[in-house]
């Protein structure tokens, strides 16, 4: 853990250097480190990151969402395809940073952000589409960029158009290749400053800009869409919705997360926890990689936690045990990407470096680990474990840290195990909205109105009238509390 070493870019954020991968998983890591040990730089260096994404080029002002990444070392310049996997973590990792500041930049990432994604990549089914091509009419980016011409025959109010120029840096010319790419490079107090007004007048403004520019684009030809609704990356996104259910409250956002979920379960998988990897025009097909099964299993433990229903968790249970028989390495424990019901492969590959998507094994594991301390399932605990050890070495000698970030927020439930917070009671909903408005760090999170005698931690902490809390470390618990607020003193 001495190596927390991400090369950091001091002024822009992200890694060092050009291209720039927004690398959602790492930042995640960064987030949760300085929760827990109180390290400063890496909550700097998180901050840092997502202030520059969400006012560079590589983020759509006007529409919402993420290009898949920027070519330059200034976040300005995307290559402008938006992935639905990059959209579905960063909307997560921004719920998260909004829950631990509170700031109404990263608010508005995740809302218009969701937008976007309603907007422009659902379903009439309740999937999510794959991706948007980064060219429209034979030229990249042509679909987001504006010459100065353009942006005055839409934005013809010239105070409107005044104020766009300022904060979209646009020049009479063009900032990027004879065009404009709008990015922000000034904090807001500034240009309000500059143009001798409120920062509530400006952001009226921008608001009022944003929302004449996308009527416009609107008339554009549009970039190709990739209609394929794959399973893993679809669960990605259903665990942003959650994410962003927790920071903003927003029932639509839970809604939205249940609808998607019941497409998949009911589309993509067979009574016997099967699933299959893609939809695509009102049929299912391919036999699903272990990155569908993990990412679908997180992501129902996700659901778990907002919504305290228990057949999400009988479901992740019986994905995981579907996995175990047929993907796992009987040997080391590690786990194949391949199904051992397809055609065999020359050489069998297991997947073990995190990357823009975590890697499908250390994803296992935490599934492995979170479902056992919930469960006390020992036999979880111990390959979950077991896994750990095998990458023990490869991460405590590695200098790329970046390529390990979701084996060492494994690494940490070890040295920094997690809080079991158990909500008993008809308000548990309630109070575990008010509770989730915190960052929690690591936590996790059960709950139930009534005596449930599935959930281990739950059974005998029923009182009737009441709802109480209960906040435990390896399974031996504080006295309960009734208020939130005595709860999160608790977890200091």
């Amino acid at each position: 853990m001495s190596k927390m070493n991400f090369q950091i870019d001091s002024k822009k954020g992200g890694r060092q250097g050009a291209p720039k991968f927004p690398m959602p998983n790492n930042y995640e890591l960064l987030l949760k480190y300085s929760h827990l040990t109180g390290d400063a730089s890496s909550f700097e260096s998180t901050l840092l990151t997502l202030d520059n994404m969400a006012n560079g080029g590589i983020y759509d002002h006007v529409g919402g969402g993420f290009a898949r990444y920027s070519v330059d070392a200034e976040w300005k310049a995307p290559h402008f395809e938006k992935m639905l996997y990059d959209n579905g973590q960063l909307v997560g990792l921004y719920s998260m940073a909004y829950r631990k500041t509170q700031n109404d930049l990263y608010k508005r990432v995740v809302e218009q952000t969701l937008e976007f994604i309603e907007r422009e990549m659902t379903s009439s089914e309740g999937g999510f589409f794959s991706s948007l091509d980064a060219d429209s009419e034979g030229e990249e980016g042509k679909f987001y960029v504006w010459t100065e011409e353009e942006l005055s025959s839409e934005l013809k109010d010239p105070n409107l158009l005044s104020v766009a120029k300022k904060y979209y840096s646009t020049e009479p010319n063009g900032n990027w290749e004879h065009t404009n790419i709008l990015h922000v490079t000034e904090s807001l107090e500034d240009i309000a400053n500059k143009l001798e007004i409120s920062v509530d007048r400006l952001n009226n403004n921008v608001k009022a800009i944003n929302s004449k520019l996308l009527k416009a684009r609107e008339q554009r030809v549009r970039p190709g869409l990739d209609d394929k609704i794959l399973t893993g990356w679809n669960a990605l996104m259903i665990s942003g919705y959650t994410e962003a259910y927790k920071a903003l409250q927003d029932e639509k956002y839970l809604q939205k997360a249940i609808e998607s979920t019941q497409f998949l379960l009911k589309n993509q998988m067979d009574e016997d926890f099967r699933l299959n990897r893609n939809f695509k025009e009102g049929r299912s097909s391919i036999n699903a990689f272990l990155d569908d099964y993990v990412a679908l299993t997180k992501a129902l433990l996700d659901l778990y936690e907002v919504t305290f229903d228990y057949n999400w968790i009988e479901t992740a249970i019986g994905l995981t045990d579907y996995s175990l028989s047929h993907f796992q390495n009987s040997e080391n424990g590690m786990f194949y990407r391949k199904s051992d019901i397809d055609p065999p492969l020359v050489a069998k590959s297991i997947e073990t470096s995190d990357n823009v998507i975590p890697a499908t094994n250390s994803m296992m594991a935490r599934n492995l680990f979170r479902l056992g301390e919930m469960m006390y399932n020992e036999n979880y605990l111990k390959i979950s474990k077991q896994m750990f050890a095998n990458m023990y070495t490869d991460i405590d000698t590695g200098q790329q840290p970046g390529f390990y970030s979701n084996w060492i927020q494994h690494w940490l439930d070890y040295v920094d195990p997690p809080y079991e917070i158990v909500i008993v009671g008809k308000e548990t909903k309630t109070k575990a909205k008010e509770l989730f408005q915190n960052y929690l760090g690591n936590a996790i999170v059960i709950g139930s109105d009534h005596d449930e005698n599935r959930i281990p931690l739950i059974q005998h902490k029923y009182i009737e009238g009441k709802t109480i809390i209960y906040v435990c470390e390896n399974k031996v618990c504080q006295l309960p509390v009734e208020d939130v607020n005595e709860a999160l003193k608790m977890m200091k």
